[in-house]
């Protein structure tokens, strides 16, 4: 799916309902003790830092604008 219709799916009701769901689906299998004794690729690490400033920057310039 191309990033551009993922975004635009999230953004309705069903969207967000699957999105936090498999958000929440995510977090639980990272909660598991066997999981979590696994070391993380430093590459693995680095993108997801790296989505995790762009989401920021989206959200933090998307509102910016509404206000305005």
């Amino acid at each position: 799916m191309q990033p551009e219709r993922q975004h635009q799916n999230w953004r309705s009701e069903a969207g967000s309902r699957l999105w936090l769901s498999g958000l929440i689906a995510a977090m639980e299998h990272a909660e598991r003790p066997d999981v979590r004794r696994q070391p993380v690729a430093p590459e693995i690490l680095q993108q997801l830092r790296a989505r995790l400033a762009l989401t920021a920057s989206f959200r933090t310039s998307r509102m910016s604008t509404l206000r305005h």
